[in-house]
């Protein structure tokens, strides 16, 4: 699996990257409804529910939802398609109009009729989808829908618009204005889409084009190497619901990319999602990893919602900060288990590295110090005092945070791989089980005084001493604490005298 590169930092750095972009989205159009009710009883008339109708809420549908996403995440989307001029497509237009985030660049041929999909749905479940479609009579040739923007998007549903003279007016303005070209694509031939940037199908339709299985990886990879030789698109980026993504590119080997665990409610519209999140990322000329990351983490919040829904940026920082969360709770582990983990990084040739300590409250040297400690090595483990140990070793009232606390905290910082505990007065038992390759002290010890020194450089490991910022420390910090608890509470008495008197009564 691919290493995660996207934390809250640099997700919080794109977005505000992706802000004001322009990102060109073109293909087919179409009038989303929903009609929401109740079911209370089954028809006399055959065996089927009566829906009631509540409401009904109309948007864009297909690449209108592409254009949504783009607009809801802060880019600007040039939305280019066919609608026809009838009732339905002046109420999408409207629709349309009434996003700022998206500048309408349709077509309106003579003979179009605009696509229409209602979904009747009561209870969270949808009971029947009514679509009335007439395919397109014509392509879409409108080149002024290129200009200005960042990447391009086709979104591809088979209903006409994304025809070969489509593809190769993308094409021309990929190369016009250094921007890529994403398709989401549709049917089996996808060798049609010439030498785009990426193509984006789902397992699904990755099995389809290729006629080979898609459930592991090894299959997947199989596929998508298929997939290359059989079309000349730079790169494949397959969509795997739970599974993840995957990305092929030539000349590299596959990707794989984990999904984000979510509570699935509605997968409709969740590939819109991911293409909008693609291209905007695409757009601030990011890598195509960390373009990946974006995507599932925007599709995983989207599948949270009903319907074609959009999500936003406070949306995508509050996934991530629960993201985070939860992954900070994954490094934590006992020694067996972590034995275990570090004895596959060394399979991988990954260096390991060791430190330990109470890391009571965490503060800005801290931070430093690990993140130091983690330059030398490809993975850090710190071992955390139990809190038993931390009062034998700090004295009464100490630690201010308890193990779990320290834990998660420790746990949420990038620089660290791994968390475990021990209530030993040193750490030797651990460095002997883990043996790892390098073993970190603060600046403050001398390599003698520091304890698994000899032994990690018996099996050829080394010791390297990290160095502390002046000024930080956390005992400084609780005395920083009390010295500020105390002149408040001096203060509170001399703006009420009588809780002195109060309290000296209540010593009596």
């Amino acid at each position: 699996m691919a290493e995660r590169s996207l934390d809250l930092d640099a997700l919080q750095g794109l977005l505000d990257r992706v802000r004001g972009l322009t990102v060109a989205c073109v293909g087919d159009l179409m009038l989303d409804r929903f009609v929401y009710g109740e079911v209370s009883r089954i028809s006399p008339e055959a065996p089927i529910p009566v829906l009631k109708a509540r409401r009904t809420v109309a948007m864009p549908g297909g690449v209108g939802n592409v254009a949504r996403n783009v607009a809801a995440l802060g880019g600007l989307a040039h939305l280019g398609a066919v609608i026809g001029d009838d009732v339905a497509g002046r109420e999408l237009s409207g629709v349309i109009a009434a996003d700022a985030g998206i500048r309408d660049a349709l077509m309106r041929p003579a003979g179009a009729s605009t696509i229409v999909k209602t979904r009747f749905v009561a209870a969270g479940q949808q009971l029947l989808r009514l679509d009335d479609e007439t395919l397109s009579p014509g392509g879409y040739d409108n080149k002024a829908v290129f200009k200005g923007a960042k990447a391009i998007l086709l979104s591809d549903y088979a209903k006409g618009v994304v025809d070969g003279a489509l593809v190769q007016a993308a094409l021309w303005a990929g190369r016009e204005y250094g921007i890529p070209v994403i398709v989401d694509p549709k049917g089996r031939d996808f060798a049609r889409y010439g030498a785009v940037d990426l193509i984006k199908p789902n397992a699904s339709e990755l099995a389809g084009a290729t006629g080979l299985p898609v459930e592991t990886d090894a299959e997947v990879e199989a596929a998508l190497a298929a997939l290359l030789q059989a079309t000349t698109a730079k790169a494949v980026l397959v969509t795997r619901s739970g599974k993840g993504m995957s990305l092929a590119r030539r000349g590299e080997a596959v990707r794989h990319f984990p999904g984000r665990a979510r509570e699935v409610f509605d997968v409709s519209g969740a590939g819109d999602t991911s293409l909008a999140a693609l291209g905007l990322a695409l757009a601030a000329r990011v890598s195509l990893d960390t373009a990946v990351e974006f995507a599932i983490l925007a599709s995983g919040v989207v599948v949270g919602k009903s319907g074609t829904a959009v999500v936003t940026p406070a949306e995508l920082i509050e996934a991530e900060v629960s993201q985070n969360a939860s992954l900070a709770h994954s490094k934590v582990m006992p020694l067996d288990q972590l034995a275990d983990q570090v004895e596959a990084w060394k399979r991988q040739g990954l260096k390991v590295g060791f430190t330990n300590g109470c890391f009571d409250i965490l503060h800005r040297g801290h931070v430093a110090y690990l993140s130091q400690a983690r330059s030398w090595c490809d993975r850090l483990v710190v071992a955390l005092n139990t809190d038993a140990s931390v009062k034998r070793l700090k004295g009464e009232g100490r630690p201010v945070n308890d193990l779990e606390s320290r834990a998660a905290v420790i746990g949420g910082l990038a620089s660290v791989d791994r968390v475990t505990a021990f209530d030993a007065p040193t750490p030797i038992d651990l460095i002997n089980r883990l043996r790892p390759d390098v073993l970190i002290k603060g600046a403050d010890y001398t390599k003698d005084q520091v304890v698994g020194a000899t032994e990690v450089e018996s099996w050829g490991g080394v010791v390297r001493l990290a160095t502390f910022e002046d000024g930080y420390s956390t005992t400084r910090t609780i005395a920083k604490m009390s010295a500020s608890s105390s002149s408040e509470a001096v203060g509170n008495q001399e703006m009420n005298p009588s809780s002195s008197s109060e309290a000296v009564g209540n010593q009596k």
